[in-house]
């Protein structure tokens, strides 16, 4: 008798209804799309839309499963902006608000380490990011490219993330966009 195993995985292949979500919001923009694809299929637990997003895209990442979010953010210079933040768990969202709601954006070490985390970013990575930003690794980069962090050399994580980060980034190119 064979053990079946609990966890699935990553389809090739969406169905029809999360087709045409990811084609409306590559027509939006193509990160926003590889994002919301990611996060859907719990690669990401949180990601972050630092753009305007309006009803439209919202209610897209919504149908797709995801709650959203609007943060109202701070630069240091004292301008105000909204980003969007969308997950599949509302704590992750809920956590996120909580800290950074009405702050000003900082790259502390703090800051990091509740993003990197959030952000499903691996541990040893967050940690060399801290101690030396963008230090060099021995990733290629058409890999760097499509992670949404920082590599660190050494890391066992991020080689296991790949093969699903390409899959999706894949999908998502070769998708094409909705007819207006």
């Amino acid at each position: 008798m064979t053990e079946r195993s609990s966890h699935q995985r990553v389809p090739d292949k969406w169905d029809r209804a999360i087709q045409a979500d990811i084609r409306a919001l590559k027509n939006i923009d193509f990160e926003l799309a590889y994002l919301a694809l990611l996060t859907h299929e719990g690669l990401k637990p949180l990601s972050r839309w630092e753009k305007p997003l309006g009803e439209p895209g919202q209610a897209v990442l919504t149908r797709m499963g995801l709650h959203v979010e609007r943060v109202h953010r701070k630069l240091r210079s004292g301008k105000a902006f909204d980003e969007t933040i969308f997950g599949r768990s509302a704590a992750h969202l809920e956590i996120y608000a909580q800290h950074f709601r009405n702050r000003a954006v900082d790259k502390s070490a703090e800051t990091v380490r509740v993003e990197g985390y959030l952000f499903g970013y691996p541990p040893c990575c967050i940690a060399q990011y801290i101690r030396q930003a963008y230090a060099p690794h021995e990733f290629p980069v058409d890999q760097q490219r499509i992670l949404f962090h920082w590599s660190c050399r050494g890391c066992v994580i991020t080689p296991t993330l790949i093969p699903h980060y390409e899959r999706i980034h894949r999908f998502v190119c070769d998708l094409g966009t909705a007819t207006p």
